[in-house]
């Protein structure tokens, strides 16, 4: 039993320790995302648990017999990580003082400000449930073309009434995986609830899809909210976008491309403009290196089942499939959203897109760099998922209300735009 002791008290500390700094490099990346991933943003049910489990293995003989001091070692260990998991806790428990310190308006209507469900927090799982008060119309086809049929799920209140906000939901997934059942469910049953209708939308994936076929689906998403939204209790005049990850990457590309013939061919005339976007932890620039000592586009997977093409020898998809290759003055407003312990997309991305966004643009750019969060963290509900929806609901209520009354979009003078 002390060798069991030994056992959980090393594991307990390897995750405290994978959580605190996570692999950036080689084989263990992946692996240290998904570790670090669940042990951050579940760290109140891991320090239950290790407190649990070392207790019960001290009891059970873990101090006892011939290799007590293995106990012992085990035991020290398992209390460093018990510490170290307690730290994890404290800095999820700063996400509000972020959002306010990015300039969120986290007071806009204070006594009507919506709170997320604690019982989500407890069980996670509850998040794929819709919420009471929100009706799910599931598995709408948009986009239709010989065998071809890209679904989407609405999230919107159950009363009708006037007509509301709407908000587009993208999936990540490397481009390669992901479906709109799995993620944005926190955040669209949240935003339903004060009043928005939101649209969890799929698209093409790679490798059977080649660039820019992704971004194409998304823009005939926009054509077809024209035409549909008010069916489903949405302005068709009002849609902001969202998404993590490589949708993240889409939901830039979709703000900063607004009406771009190349990208929605056969409906040129189509406004494919949105009135805000709210991307996390996405990819910004595929052609130059910042975070990785590589460009993004030079990854295989880029290379191999994306854009198909050798970054090498030919940028230019590379530069097209870039946000920052369409940055302008016209610029939607912007909420980027990153993690500052993410091991798969480094917080550097989101860093440097932000200050030629800011350099570029005339609306406001607010920039919430998560401490200790790691990438996809918001997947499921924790309590800095939580606070980061109550947040993005209120960021984008403002908007809507400020689209409402007729003005341009802005921030409250006191915000510091500086990034860090």
């Amino acid at each position: 039993m002390p060798y069991v002791l030994l056992a959980v008290g090393a594991t307990s500390l390897l995750l405290a320790a994978n959580a605190r700094r996570p692999p950036r490099r080689g084989a263990l990346v992946v692996p240290g995302f998904f570790f670090g991933w669940l042990t951050v943003e579940l760290a109140p049910h891991l320090l239950v648990a290790e407190v649990a489990g070392l207790a019960w293995t001290a009891a059970d003989g873990g101090l006892d017999g011939r290799d007590v001091w293995i106990g012992w070692v085990g035991l020290a260990l398992g209390l460093a990580g018990v510490a170290g998991t307690a730290a994890t806790i404290a800095a999820s428990r700063k996400t509000v003082v972020t959002l306010k310190d990015s300039g969120v308006p986290l007071e806009l209507d204070p006594q009507n400000a919506p709170r997320y469900p604690r019982s989500h927090l407890v069980l996670p799982p509850l998040c794929l449930i819709p919420r009471r008060g929100v009706r799910v119309d599931r598995n709408i086809v948009f986009r239709q073309e010989g065998r071809l049929r890209l679904k989407l799920d609405v999230y919107r209140p159950k009363e009708d009434g006037r007509l509301r906000p709407g908000l587009m939901q993208i999936h990540g997934g490397a481009w390669v995986i992901g479906d709109k059942r799995e993620q944005g469910l926190p955040l669209l049953n949240h935003m339903a609830l004060q009043g928005w209708v939101g649209f969890n939308v799929n698209y093409r994936l790679s490798p059977r899809a080649t660039w820019p076929e992704h971004l194409l689906d998304l823009k005939h998403f926009l054509r077809w909210y024209r035409e549909h939204a008010e069916e489903y209790g949405a302005d068709p005049d009002f849609l902001c976008v969202t998404g993590g990850s490589a949708g993240g990457h889409l939901a830039a590309l979709v703000a900063l491309t607004a009406n771009v013939p190349e990208f929605q061919p056969g409906f040129e005339d189509v406004d494919t403009s949105v009135q805000g976007a709210v991307p996390f932890y996405g990819v910004y620039d595929l052609v130059e290196p910042g975070p990785l000592p590589i460009p993004f586009g030079k990854l295989g997977l880029m290379q191999k089942h994306v854009v198909k093409r050798p970054f090498d020898k030919d940028r230019e998809p590379y530069a097209k499939a870039s946000p920052v290759t369409y940055l302008r003055r016209d610029a939607p407003p912007f909420l980027v959203i990153h993690g500052s312990h993410d091991s798969l997309i480094p917080v550097q991305e989101a860093r440097r897109f932000v200050e030629r966004l800011r350099d570029a643009s005339d609306a406001p750019v607010l920039y919430a760099e998560m401490r200790g969060g790691q990438h996809a963290f918001d997947v499921f509900p924790s309590y800095r998922t939580a606070r980061v929806v109550e947040g993005v609901e209120r960021y984008l209520t403002g908007l809507h209300r400020q689209y409402a009354e007729g003005g341009p979009p802005s921030v409250p003078d006191e915000v510091d735009e500086s990034v860090g």
